[in-house]
């Protein structure tokens, strides 16, 4: 016996409006006018006998038979993309474009790009390097990793990496500091892309916790990028005060040192970002996946392998 399904226009028509709750905004993506929309959202309220929004002053609020059926839908929209996908053009996954703060792309994400594209041979990935909150729509970007608090309006945040702070330096300057109140003898180089992050501790901060008194925090050449900072460090320019994701690779390799121990956990993190009412694409889920499973490889190889540091503090 056939089961019973509702027309697929008044579903897709259901399915986005769900998301956005807004009929305007789900005429916008579907490319049709808002009264299409109503009349296909009524029409399927009709067929089901049920009522799938609550229509009040303030817009459109889901039903609980309306919630309870968005998700099933949702993913079944997402397999018939990947489906017309597959049939448009099976030798391409197609292309996706991530937004990356500079520095997180230049010391984390690109050195584990070939690994994603051995996992996915068809999935062409295009990097943007970007300061500020992406414009997804304006600037074509799928997915963003930005470093905050996790909360901005209209996206949907998931958590990627934990991050800390701790000074580092070129071994040749590690091997003369042995307790804090040597920094005195050297420039220390400032990292001014968290001034927005406060729970980052900048040079007085760490010293004053450290119960140096001696140092001048203030003094330093300062950039606006981590990896320049970091790139100084490393150098021998002088100490700089580093996020321990961004500075790890160099950690490993030897050319820089953290004389003074793993460094002091932030609120701030690097999240994973994108649009709460967009559908999201098989590339997209692919890459979801595959830089999740990196971070979670990252953070449990970092807690097992602390041989890198020092404790002098």
């Amino acid at each position: 016996m056939a089961r019973r399904i509702a027309p697929l226009n008044a579903l897709r028509a259901f399915e986005v409006t769900a998301r956005r709750l807004s009929i305007t905004d789900a005429a916008s993506e579907l490319g049709v006018t808002p009264g299409a929309v109503s009349q296909s959202v009524k029409s399927l309220e009709g067929f089901l006998g049920r009522t799938l929004f609550v229509r009040t002053a303030k817009g459109l609020r889901l039903t609980p038979i309306g919630e309870a059926a968005l998700p099933a839908l949702r993913d079944g929209f997402e397999k018939l993309a990947d489906a017309t996908e597959r049939l448009a053009g099976p030798e391409r996954g197609g292309r996706l474009t991530v937004s990356v703060a500079p520095s997180f792309a230049a010391k984390w994400l690109a050195p584990r790009m070939s690994d994603f594209a051995a996992a996915q041979p068809d999935i062409d990935v295009q990097i943007q390097a970007a300061m500020g909150l992406t414009r997804f729509d304006d600037e074509g970007v799928d997915l963003a990793v930005r470093y905050g608090a996790g909360k901005w309006p209209g996206l949907e945040a998931h958590l990627l990496l934990h991050e800390s702070v701790m000074p580092v330096c070129a071994p040749a300057i590690a091997a003369t500091l042995h307790s804090p109140e040597e920094l005195a003898r050297h420039t220390l180089i400032h990292d001014d892309s968290s001034l927005a992050d406060e729970s980052c501790p900048d040079w007085p901060m760490w010293l004053r916790a450290a119960g140096v008194t001696r140092v001048d925090g203030a003094r330093g050449p300062r950039f606006n990028q981590s990896n320049l900072a970091i790139e100084a460090a490393a150098a021998g320019k002088g100490v700089a005060l580093a996020k321990r994701v961004l500075a790890q690779a160099d950690l490993e390799s030897g050319r820089l040192v953290a004389p003074y121990g793993a460094g002091a956990a932030v609120e701030f993190a690097y999240w994973l970002v994108f649009p709460k009412s967009r559908a999201r694409s098989r590339s997209a889920r692919a890459f979801i996946a595959w830089i999740s499973a990196a971070a979670k490889t990252y953070e449990e190889a970092v807690a097992r392998d602390v041989s890198w540091t020092s404790s002098a503090l």
